[in-house]
């Protein structure tokens, strides 16, 4: 029996709102033991370590990705989702270890509250306390964990307080020494009772709350063709409304947890931190000032991009001009060292370059949420969208495409309204997610003019502004338009909890900077580089007997004009270029786009950046590399692109052609994997075959009047 006992191994799944000290009580816990991988399917880190808990129990701690509730928005959330509802077939969790922010508790309760009536062994880890302390907050523990029916253990990792006492309750949880609530936090059942019941019939040992998460999420469970089709049938008969379930859910929540605020929690001046917020909420959503507000806040966001990455960019596209020059300097002159100057090397600078200005963007994007205005911005902008046929609930979608409509468009599933939902999934991918920015800031650097209006006011980023703007206002135009062809008879309402206002936290900024960094490097980075080396390789070879007339005619042109020789091996690789692989597929759909003012060049960039926008830059850099050699004062893309000519001397690059390729890639379907999540999320190729045609059709005739108006 001891050894037994010895032997006791548990699986620990860490959960908890995002920002709550999840991970620093896992590194705590877990020490050194700690591996990183990925889920299956997603680019989310999964982090797992070992502990030992106490004398007879050892664990395998899952740290899931920080979620706020039990309804998932993003596609990190949906991993947390997914092992908690056991759907993950790798990580079946015994134990549910909960971290709550002692200093924001009424918000971490409602996703506490639901994990409870999961039916799982929850234990809560309650940090922050300290900072609630400041804040003059007191919370009754015993009081709290009367009323939750569950364990709850004040902790700060960082000071080894409480983590012991808290290991000796995972402990005790274990050993089944603390038993599950006498009741669920709210009555389930009576959400859908002959529904529920009837998904309790085929599974009998699930609480009521799973139940009712069977019948709205079943669709994206682990369930064979036949039970899809039972628990579709239950929802059928019983006119099971996932809408209204879930809306009534969240009020019965809210409900019992202001209850257990009431009971359990002392606040320091409610009354004070009230008024403050609402002052600041009446100028912020005033009818008039609070849309000037919202523009002057975009306007400082976009010039900010500009203004601060200016200096780091610059630096690191020197360092990489100097780099390639002296590696074309002190190699020979080979196919394995031209690969590396022209293929690796060229494919970093435009992965590296644009890394400062992502980090910024989504470093303030960070700090907006932080503060509570994100929210401000959906119920500002709710009666706007009712007019094209949205609501308040698609903003989010839509300003999280601004980061990547990937997870954006499965937020969506947020919005009840199935028209609403349609219409979002649509029109999200119109707004500029972070794979244009590297397009938009070269462009905008080759033909706009780096001016100041005012001492302050950069016309590169009021361009870089009017894009994100262009891209919005475009997205709901299209909105109005689609709404008279999309019928729906469900009514829709708008309900969102304002977030009180806090001071953001620099140090969560700064940590979302670096991951969403390493996230381009390394992601978009990998997809950046292999096509760079396929675009070299196509580049550098082409049909044999057009690249060796090419080469022969240059060699006899080099013995007759033996001082020219210089100028005729720029001319050699430019024409060893258009007859390469990648030149004949350029000249190929050449004609297609020469109404656009686009070359041949540009014309293989649009093909590859329909995998993946960002691939853009890269396919410059490989291009005009191979093209136009190493010169010396000609190192850096932008400088290579803006010496770039047409057969009749003119600009490549001049105002027109600039204007309407940023204008394509505004509104241009460009990313396979959004169209992917369009049909998952559509369960039809009908709808991102429409997104397809009418994004690329709405590109290309902008595109077109762009560039008409500006030649």
């Amino acid at each position: 029996m001891q050894a037994q006992r010895l032997a006791k191994h548990i699986n620990i799944a860490l959960v908890g709102n995002p920002n709550s000290g999840k991970s620093s009580l896992f590194n705590y816990l877990t020490g050194l033991k700690q591996q990183v991988g990925n889920f299956p399917g997603v680019t989310v880190d999964k982090k797992t370590g070992s502990s030992h808990i106490g004398p007879g129990l050892s664990a395998t701690l899952i740290d899931l990705p920080g979620t706020y509730s039990l309804y998932p928005k993003r596609s990190d959330e949906w991993v947390s989702y997914r092992v908690l509802l056991d759907q993950d077939d790798d990580i079946k969790p015994d134990m549910v270890l909960l971290v709550a922010d002692a200093s924001n508790l009424k918000r971490n309760l409602l996703f506490c509250s639901q994990i409870i009536d999961l039916g799982i062994p929850v234990v809560v880890a309650l940090t922050m306390m300290d900072l609630a302390k400041k804040k003059g907050t007191q919370i009754d523990i015993p009081g709290l964990e009367r009323e939750l029916g569950v364990p709850v253990v004040p902790v700060n990792p960082r000071k080894n307080k409480g983590v012991e006492q808290l290991k000796k309750v995972i402990e005790q949880s274990a050993e089944n020494l603390y038993q599950p609530p006498a009741r669920d936090f709210i009555d389930a059942n009576a959400l859908a009772e002959k529904a529920v019941d009837a998904v309790k019939q085929l599974y009998p040992h699930f609480s009521n709350y799973k139940a009712v998460h069977y019948l709205i999420n079943h669709e994206y469970f682990l369930l064979d063709e036949g039970m899809q089709e039972t628990i579709e049938t239950i929802e059928i008969n019983n006119k099971f409304n996932p809408t209204k379930t879930q809306a009534e859910e969240i009020m019965q929540r809210y409900g019992r947890i202001k209850h257990i605020m009431q009971q359990s929690v002392v606040e320091a001046d409610p009354l004070q931190k009230a008024l403050f917020n609402e002052r600041l909420d009446d100028l912020l959503l005033h009818r008039r000032w609070g849309y000037i507000i919202l523009l002057a806040v975009l306007f400082l966001l976009f010039q900010s991009v500009f203004w601060v990455a200016k200096y780091p960019m610059d630096g690191i596209e020197w360092v990489f001009g100097q780099l390639g020059g002296w590696l074309g300097n002190v190699l020979p002159q080979s196919l394995w060292s031209d690969l590396l100057i022209n293929g690796v090397v060229a494919g970093l600078s435009g992965i590296l370059v644009f890394v400062p200005q992502i980090m910024i963007l989504f470093g303030l994007i960070t700090v907006l949420e932080d503060t509570g205005y994100m929210a401000r911005i959906s119920f500002l902008t709710d009666k706007l969208m009712r007019k094209v046929g949205l609501n308040g609930k698609s903003v989010m979608p839509m300003i999280s495409g601004f980061a990547c409509a990937v997870p954006a468009i499965m937020s969506a599933r947020n919005i009840e309204n199935s028209k609403e939902r349609l219409l979002t999934i649509l029109i999200t991918p119109l707004m500029s997610c972070s794979a244009r920015l590297p397009v938009y800031t070269i462009l905008i650097a080759l033909v706009i003019p780096s001016k100041l209006y005012f001492g302050v006011l950069s016309l590169q980023g009021l361009v870089m502004m009017g894009l994100y703007l262009m891209g919005t206002v475009m997205a709901l135009i299209v909105a109005w338009v689609m709404k008279w062809f999309i019928k729906s008879t469900e009514r829709s309402f708008f309900i969102l909890e304002l977030p009180t206002y806090r001071a953001p936290r620099w140090k969560n900024a700064l940590t979302t900077m670096i991951e969403k960094a390493k996230i381009f490097v390394f992601d978009a980075g990998k997809v950046i580089m292999m096509i760079s080396l396929l675009l070299w390789a196509l580049s550098t070879y082409g049909p044999k007997e057009k690249m060796a007339n090419v080469t022969a005619k240059y060699e006899q042109l080099v013995k007759e004009n033996p001082q020219q020789e210089t100028e005729l091996n720029k001319q050699r690789k430019t024409e060893l270029l258009q007859s390469s692989y990648a030149g004949t597929l350029g000249k190929a759909i050449e004609p297609a786009i020469r109404p656009l003012g686009y070359d041949w060049k540009i014309g293989i960039a649009l093909i590859t950046s329909f995998a993946a926008r960002e691939v853009f830059v890269g396919t410059m850099a490989t291009l005009y590399s191979v093209g136009e050699g190493a010169d010396e004062n000609d190192n850096t893309l932008r400088q290579k692109m803006a010496a770039a000519v047409r057969p009749d001397g003119s600009k490549v690059y001049n105002l027109a052609t600039g204007l309407s390729l940023l204008i394509f890639y505004v509104l241009a379907m460009q990313c396979m994997s959004t169209l992917a999540v369009v049909k998952r999320e559509t369960r039809s190729w009908k709808w991102p075959i429409i997104q397809f045609i009418y994004m690329t059709g709405l590109a290309y005739l902008m595109s077109w009047i762009a560039y008409q108006v500006f030649s």
